[in-house]
């Protein structure tokens, strides 16, 4: 079955709008993102460089604004109490379909568009996760769409969801919890990867904080009995923890790093503080697994005559998939195709493989789109994302794109330098082509958005009611500094 013939069977089983590679519309759209490839190349690049961590991003929230302002979005800036969170708004009417965008780049992980380990700014941050790409990616197709909808005199509302710290600090969270997504019918995202492919998948529900214990310092050698040691307090925790994972479900992951361990060995430390994550394919899992950690943490300060406190840093759901939504998006990708390399880019890629220390998947896999398939996470196959708390509001369907050298994995230096380049490029584009032809496909046929809705409210259950893993906390708006 070619791949027109499979389009059209995946659109005829949920009665949507024909994907047709000789519609005018569509190749407008298509056009129109191929002609500013260039300008959203410099765009994106830019963020790459401004390189600014989760809620520190100041510049790469500015220029996004920047862009829709100019394009004829409506801006409201600062949303959720956020300062580097807007939401750009264009049209009017239903359907209301939203697209994210991500901007927050990873401490740690500077590095020049080359393919050798090499920072830029030693210790400075770096874009890991490719949401240089994502941010910019996902304003090229909204700023498609507005203009389609310009054009044609269709009604609708376009909007920009540009949400920060997507690393560890919750930020669609506190949107979702301020409403700002109640008045929307479908959500968009995507995400930098190393292949191409749109299933109805899942991640990893995820609750974080730091816990911080306190002693009473004194000199290590000639009075330690007058002093009594936080990093004491830290490393007992940590070994009730370690000792607590034979005892948790398979599926859970816990992670950790001390972030404060002292100041010299000659002085009883007064202050540590520890960093968690606990994860787990299930919510509830996560609530329980997170109880017992702050058991043993209470535990650890009682058994070294310290005191505890902790804050809650982050906190998301898993990611309800929309199967309606993903295979619709799905076709869309199939017709957009994936990434073509250049010689140079081919040399580029040859090189940066060299580095990986797993499978070197062949250069022409980027081209490939990864068949549709109906994912359930497991505790390996995943991380976690704020997008988890979106879609359990509203009907959301992401997909991937080659950004990446393949077989390159996230959070690394080879990551970042791609993400530099013309390979991150052509990845992000292919993005922003596959969100604005699906969003062209729900603005003509609304009806697709009560069969995603349907899905929703099914898959949520009938007890279901929205409550933030993060509680009542206002946004962490320091856990970068």
């Amino acid at each position: 079955m070619n791949i027109k013939t499979t389009l059209l069977s995946i659109l005829c089983c949920l009665s949507l709008s024909v994907i047709a590679q000789n519609n005018p519309d569509k190749e407008k759209i298509l056009a129109s993102l191929d002609k500013e490839t260039a300008s959203y190349a410099g765009v994106a690049k830019k963020i790459w460089e401004y390189a600014e961590p989760g809620y520190l991003e100041d510049k790469s929230s500015a220029l996004l604004q920047e862009r829709l302002k100019k394009a004829g979005f409506k801006i409201t800036p600062g949303v959720a109490e956020i300062p580097t969170a807007f939401v750009a708004t264009y049209g009017s009417g239903e359907p209301v379909i939203g697209i994210l965008a991500e901007y927050d780049a990873l401490p740690g992980l500077s590095q020049v568009d080359a393919p050798e380990k090499k920072a830029a700014v030693a210790g400075a941050a770096g874009h890991g996760c490719g949401h240089n790409l994502f941010g910019t990616g996902s304003v090229a197709a909204a700023v498609a769409v507005k203009d389609w909808l310009k054009n044609s005199g269709t009604k609708g509302t376009i909007k920009v969801f540009g949400t920060p710290a997507e690393e560890g600090g919750s930020g669609k969270v506190y949107m979702v919890r301020a409403g700002l997504f109640n008045d929307v019918d479908a959500v968009l995202h995507w995400h930098p990867a190393d292949r191409n492919l749109a299933n109805a998948s899942s991640s990893l529900a995820n609750k974080s904080g730091k816990f911080r214990f306190h002693g009473a310092s004194s000199h290590a050698a000639a009075a330690p009995e007058r002093g009594r040691s936080a990093l004491d307090g830290v490393e007992a925790m940590n070994n009730m923890v370690n000792m607590m994972r034979e005892h948790v479900s398979s599926d859970t992951r816990i992670h950790y790093v001390i972030t404060k361990g002292g100041e010299a060995p000659n002085v009883v430390p007064a202050f540590a503080e520890v960093y968690y994550y606990v994860r787990h394919p299930e919510m509830d899992e996560v609530k329980e697994t997170w109880e017992r950690v702050v058991k043993a943490a209470e535990g650890a300060a009682l058994g070294t005559g310290t005191t505890m406190e902790y804050e809650i840093t982050g906190g998301v759901y898993n990611t309800l998939p929309n199967e309606v939504l993903s295979k619709l998006m799905h076709a869309n990708l199939s017709v957009v195709g994936g990434v073509d390399y250049t010689e140079e880019e081919k040399t580029f890629a040859n090189k940066i493989q060299t580095s990986f220390i797993a499978d070197k998947p062949a250069l022409e896999s980027a081209q490939e789109i990864q068949p549709f398939r109906v994912e359930k996470i497991r505790a390996g196959g995943g991380g976690s994302t704020d997008v988890g708390d979106v879609s359990w509001t509203v009907p959301t369907a992401g997909l991937r794109t080659a950004t990446f050298v393949p077989g390159t994995p996230g959070h690394s230096w080879q990551a970042v330098a791609a993400g530099g380049t013309s390979i991150g490029t052509k990845g992000m584009m292919v993005a922003a082509k596959a969100m604005a032809l699906t969003a062209y496909d729900i603005f003509k046929n609304p009806a697709v958005v009560k069969e995603a809705e349907t899905e929703l409210v099914q898959k949520q259950g009938n007890a279901f009611k929205y409550e933030a893993l993060l509680g009542n906390r206002k946004p962490a708006l320091d856990y970068r500094k």
